[in-house]
C-alpha cells in the first residue's frame, strides 16, 4: 500500500507549508526499510507497537506541531490539487473544526466509497449513513452532492482538522482501537459546539477494506461495540436508544446466523457483552 498510496500523496501535497509524515504503528513487515530507502524524503514516526488507528493517531499527532493534520488512510489515493479546497474551507469558517473531501472507491472510481462517500450523519438510533451511502447501498457519483455540507462526521480515511481543536477534545478514544472512532470524536466536537463539513471541491479515492475486510467478524464486532459504547458516552439520556438498540442487535445476530455467517452472529454478542462492560469506564 506504500507503494500503491504514497506517491499520490507525495506528488500532489506540494504546497510549501506541507509536510507529508507515515506514522508507523508497530509493522511487522519491511515498510520502515522501504520509507527509508524509496521515500527518503517523507518523515516517518516509528511507534513501539501497534496501538490501533486511534491511539496511533493519537501519539503521532502528538508529534507535530502544524496547526491543520490531515488523517489518512495508507489505502487514500489523493488527486491534484486536493488539499487547498480543505485548507481554504478551514480558514474561511473558523467555526469549522473538520472537514473531508469527496470519497470515490478506487475500485469502483465512479461510485461513492462507502467510508466517508460526501459527508456522514447519524440517524437517531446512532446509525451512520452517508450522503451517497446508506447502509450497503452506494450511488455513482453524478455530481448531485457537489455542493459544500455541514455534517455529523467527518471520515477517518481523510479527515482534515484543527490540531489544537482534536488534542482538547482527547482525541480519537484509544479503547475503540478502531472503527467508529472518528465519528465518535466528531460527536464530541459537535458537542462542544464546533461544525464539521465535507467540501466536495476536494476528491480522493478510497480503497476501503484494506486492513480488515467489511464481513469480516472482528470489524462486525468493532463496529457494534463502539457503536453502542459512542451512543452511551456522547447521547443526553441514551437509555431509550439503548433499549430499543438491544432488540434490534439480537435481530441482526439472528440475521447472520440464519444466513450462515456465524462468526458474524458470535461478533454481535461479545460486542454487546464487552460494551456492558467497558461502558463503567465512561461514568
Amino acid at each position: 500500500m506504500l507503494r500503491t498510496y504514497l506517491p499520490s500523496v507525495i506528488a500532489h501535497t506540494a504546497l510549501p507549508e506541507c509536510e507529508v509524515i507515515v506514522a508507523d504503528n508497530g509493522s511487522t513487515d519491511n515498510s520502515p526499510e522501504v520509507l527509508a530507502q524509496e521515500f527518503p524524503a517523507v518523515r516517518t514516526i516509528v511507534l513501539d507497537r501497534n496501538y490501533g488507528f486511534a491511539e496511533g493517531y493519537n501519539r503521532a499527532i502528538a508529534q507535530v506541531s502544524s496547526e491543520y493534520v490531515v488523517l489518512l488512510n495508507s489505502d487514500v489515493e489523493v488527486t491534484e490539487g486536493w488539499l487547498s479546497p480543505l485548507l481554504d474551507y478551514l480558514e474561511a469558517h473558523p467555526e469549522t473544526a473538520a472537514v473531508q473531501p469527496k470519497i470515490r472507491s478506487w475500485r469502483k472510481r465512479e461510485y461513492f466509497e462507502h467510508a466517508g462517500a460526501a459527508g456522514g450523519y447519524l440517524s437517531w438510533l446512532g446509525y451512520p449513513y452517508c450522503r451517497g451511502r446508506r447502509f450497503g447501498r452506494v450511488e455513482q457519483d453524478h455530481g448531485q452532492y457537489d455542493t459544500v455540507a455541514e455534517i455529523d462526521w467527518t471520515t477517518g480515511a481523510a479527515m482534515c482538522v484543527r490540531r489544537e481543536v482534536y488534542v482538547s477534545c482527547g482525541g480519537l478514544d484509544a479503547a475503540f482501537f478502531a472503527h467508529m472512532e472518528e465519528i465518535d470524536l466528531c460527536w464530541r466536537m459537535r458537542n462542544k459546539g464546533w461544525k464539521l463539513a465535507c467540501v466536495p471541491q476536494s476528491t480522493v479515492f478510497h480503497l476501503g477494506g484494506g486492513a480488515l475486510s467489511y464481513d469480516n467478524p472482528r470489524k462486525t464486532f468493532l463496529n457494534f461495540r463502539n457503536n453502542l459504547l459512542m451512543i452511551y458516552k456522547n447521547r443526553p439520556f441514551p437509555w431509550m436508544v439503548l433499549s430499543i438498540r438491544f432488540f434490534l442487535d439480537y435481530a441482526a445476530a439472528a440475521m447472520f446466523l440464519l444466513t450462515g455467517k456465524k462468526g458474524s452472529a458470535k461478533a454481535i454478542l461479545d460486542a454487546r457483552r464487552e460494551y456492558k462492560q467497558m461502558r463503567q469506564a465512561y461514568k
